[in-house]
């Protein structure tokens, strides 16, 4: 079993130095840089705006409905927020050192256009399901770019990613919570989580959407109502710890982790494992919403990565640095964070972190096994592989709970890259029309209309099934 271990780690160690050191690091921060000045910077000129249709009802149309906003906004929560925003921040700090920090505000910033960019494509190029809509980046691969083969590869990955390791990541850190704070053996931890996940993801995407959108916002509020807490009790202690951030985000304050590079690509890998843009998964969820304009979904999966780092992950970073031994703890991911939180409001603050990462992170994995369910029906419509699936998610939640803490990070890193490689392409490819959806949705704002979408409003717009293109499929 060593021997096995010791060459998937050495595979996998590989993969990532190619990945991130030569590939991802430049094309993430390229195409949110270009997506951000080809949209008119839209994260931050229609901030407001996003706040606005999140609170949208549903629409039905042709008797279809979906998800409303708040629901889809709530699956991809549930996936963005849980050991990223805990166990991944204190281990982008404790290796990379604080300036991490500062490269995860900055790759959420410039990626929340790119969140608007996929979203909106998912949204273009969603389709018509029994519950109401599905769609995503293999989606719109097979339907904008013509390339179905792309959209199984990319279906592969997802499926594999988060269903399989991502969920694994989730497992393995609520089983370290739940040991830390109760002394439960692992075991136990898997037996639960499997039982309580096969409930609700064999009862379909209502029923996962119903779970999120309950224990996503109450669990975020009380976090950050205990994360705000620790702030305003040290309040004075807040512009060191940005003077901090940034000096050793430059490199400046080599007393923690390994510098500017150090604290750049961990910074960068833990952003994206928490906040998602551009890794392909939140369109899954966006492609759900019954919006009558696909830009509203955009807007609002922009909102999510905002939400995800510059408020949550910023709030676990402050409850780690704020603790004046975290760079000589030598505990790490998730167990660093409780014991943190634990010098600041006392041994109690363990075991609600331990509550409150078991929320996150079975949201996180009910939300995850979503992402697999939409692809594996890309793939093939058969009910038995779905079957085979969801069986297989369960397997890999109790081996999460029971494997080493590097080794899954790790593949999830590989994976992660992988897939966000595939999709950062070929959103790059479909930008054009984006941005002229977006154009639309402008244009008719300024007329002053709640906007509305029809697919002939983009001139030769192919491949839709929604959108109008249903009634005139039924001619």
């Amino acid at each position: 079993m060593e021997k096995i271990e010791y060459f998937i780690t050495k595979v996998v160690d590989w993969g990532n130095l190619i990945l991130w050191d030569y590939v991802l690091l430049y094309l993430l921060i390229f195409a949110g840089l270009f997506f951000t000045i080809r949209s008119r910077f839209v994260q931050f000129r229609l901030f407001g705006e996003m706040f606005k249709v999140i609170s949208e009802e549903a629409v039905e149309q042709s008797g279809k409905r979906g998800t409303n906003a708040f629901q889809a906004f709530s699956i991809t929560i549930a996936s963005r927020v849980g050991t990223g925003n805990l166990a991944g921040v204190a281990l982008a700090v404790a290796i990379g050192g604080p300036g991490a920090v500062f490269w995860m505000w900055i790759i959420a910033l410039i990626g929340m256009s790119t969140a608007f960019i996929e979203s909106t494509l998912a949204q273009v190029y969603k389709v018509p399901d029994k519950e109401g809509f599905r769609g995503g980046p293999a989606y719109y691969m097979e339907k904008a770019l013509g390339q179905k083969w792309l959209g199984i590869l990319f279906s592969i990955l997802i499926t594999i990613t988060f269903g399989f390791i991502f969920n694994a990541v989730q497992a393995n850190t609520i089983s370290q919570a739940v040991d830390q704070a109760f002394n439960i053996d692992p075991i136990w931890t898997g037996i639960v989580l499997v039982v309580l996940a096969g409930i609700i993801i064999f009862g379909g995407i209502k029923r996962i959407a119903s779970v999120a959108g309950v224990i996503v916002p109450v669990m975020a509020v009380i976090y950050m109502a205990v994360g705000f807490y620790v702030v305003f009790t040290n309040i004075t202690a807040i512009p060191d710890v940005f003077m901090l951030i940034i000096r050793n985000a430059f490199g400046l304050e080599e007393v923690f982790g390994g510098g500017i590079g150090a604290a750049m690509m961990y910074g960068i890998r833990r952003g994206l494992f928490s906040n998602e843009a551009g890794m392909g998964s939140a369109p899954n969820a966006a492609a759900t919403a019954g919006v009558n304009h696909p830009v509203k979904q955009g807007l609002v999966q922009s909102l999510a990565v905002f939400f995800d780092t510059i408020v949550i992950c910023s709030l676990t970073a402050f409850i780690i640095i704020l603790y004046d031994n975290f760079y000589q703890a030598s505990e790490d991911g998730i167990q660093l964070t409780q014991v943190a939180l634990s010098a600041h409001v006392g041994e109690w603050g363990s075991i609600f972190l331990a509550i409150t990462i078991f929320f996150f992170a079975f949201s996180s994995v009910v939300g995850n096994y979503y992402y697999g369910e939409t692809n594996v029906s890309f793939l093939n419509h058969n009910g038995i592989w779905l079957t085979i699936y969801r069986v297989l998610v369960l397997a890999m939640v109790m081996f999460g709970s029971l494997a080493s803490i590097q080794l899954v990070w790790n593949m999830a890193d590989m994976f992660m890259a992988l897939m966000a490689v595939v999709n950062l392409i070929a959103i790059l490819l479909l930008s054009k029309i984006a941005i002229q959806v977006l154009q639309d949705y402008m244009q008719q704002k300024k007329q002053g209309n709640d906007p509305k979408f029809h697919y002939k409003n983009v001139k030769g717009l192919k491949g839709i099934s929604w959108w109008g293109a249903q009634d005139e499929n039924k001619k």
